[in-house]
């Protein structure tokens, strides 16, 4: 991280998919972390993640939310704030509708309002979800956000993600802060679990069971996954050598394939007799569920501005997942 003294750095929601990983990263930086996170969407056992990282002298964490960390008298103070913390994965969200704008913007503007007094910079973690899948799935940073006229609860979840940009967007003209914005697409990897209704683990576990992989509708469906380490270095460069105020997209467009191609390749990775279900989603988890619409990257503005270059190909992703899911270390 260069320097005499290590960085102070705050993760919140840093025992959650993405967060446990960048914690690991920015520990092998030299970096001093904390973590804030209520555990509501955390897929790791925390005693073992900590007896792993080996570095207890360099780790500390809260367990609470946001709102509940920030607003204490004198919170300690921090170089760098990394903001990932949120309800997570189309299933999910589910449970929480109605609640997530509020817990979304009040959780944003305590993180940015503590950066803001305390010069701290920030990096806030969105979501792709902000697009509303783009031009037939092609999403630009320069591209419009699009809203569906159907409400439901993933809308509120992007448009949650989006006003929080915005806002800090806006902050960064008529402020100080000091931040930028990182939309990761389709992160997959060891350690996500399939409990919020994320596609790779849920194939890999239904493969490994010799369950049939329920493949969503007709299972064309358009994604460009990306390992959750590249995304860690790319939530590390946006904060490093990301342009206040602007947003970068987080994904690998070489990983571009449909669900169904998806299930196909599970199924060979793992060498299951699994047989391919068509479903209806809604039959599985209720009508509230939506499937996301079509989406992959323009991920040029990161690889230009930033140097960053995702170095997994979905095959090793795939295999890293069967690898961690296999030694059954997943929920």
């Amino acid at each position: 991280m260069g320097g005499t003294s290590a960085k102070s750095v705050l993760v919140t929601g840093g025992f959650g998919f993405i967060g446990s990983h960048l914690v690991e990263l920015l520990l092998k930086k030299h970096a001093r972390v904390h973590v804030v996170d209520n555990l509501v969407t955390s897929p790791i056992d925390i005693s073992g993640y900590l007896e792993q990282l080996g570095h207890s002298d360099r780790v500390s964490y809260d367990l609470c939310t946001v709102k509940e960390f920030f607003s204490q008298n004198d919170p300690p103070v921090f170089d760098e704030v990394y903001h990932l913390a949120s309800v997570v994965g189309p299933v999910g969200v589910l449970k929480h509708g109605g609640r997530i704008l509020q817990s979304t913007v009040d959780d944003g503007y305590a993180v940015a309002e503590y950066c803001l007094k305390e010069k701290a910079k920030l990096c806030d973690v969105s979501t792709s979800e902000v697009y509303g899948g783009g031009r037939d799935g092609y999403c630009s940073e320069k591209d419009s956000m699009i809203i569906p006229p159907k409400v439901s609860i993933r809308l509120e979840y992007a448009v949650a993600k989006l006003g929080c940009e915005v806002a800090m967007m806006n902050m960064t003209k008529v402020t100080e802060l000091d931040a930028r914005i990182v939309r990761p697409f389709n992160v997959a990897g060891p350690r996500q679990s399939p409990m919020g209704g994320f596609v790779l683990p849920r194939f890999i576990k239904q493969a490994l069971a010799g369950e049939p992989l329920t493949v969503y509708g007709d299972g064309r469906m358009i994604r460009a996954f990306t390992h959750v380490r590249d995304v860690a270095d790319g939530i590390m460069r946006t904060m490093c050598c990301g342009r206040r105020g602007e947003a970068y997209n987080m994904g690998n467009p070489a990983n571009k394939i449909t669900i169904l191609e998806l299930a196909k390749k599970v199924l060979e990775v793992t060498g299951s007799r699994s047989e391919i279900s068509f479903v209806d989603p809604k039959t599985l988890w209720g009508p509230l569920f939506e499937e996301a619409n079509d989406k992959y990257p323009d991920a040029d503005r990161a690889m230009n501005e930033l140097g960053w270059r995702p170095f997994y190909d979905l095959h090793s992703t795939i295999c890293e997942s069967v690898e961690y899911i296999r030694d059954g270390r997943v929920n």
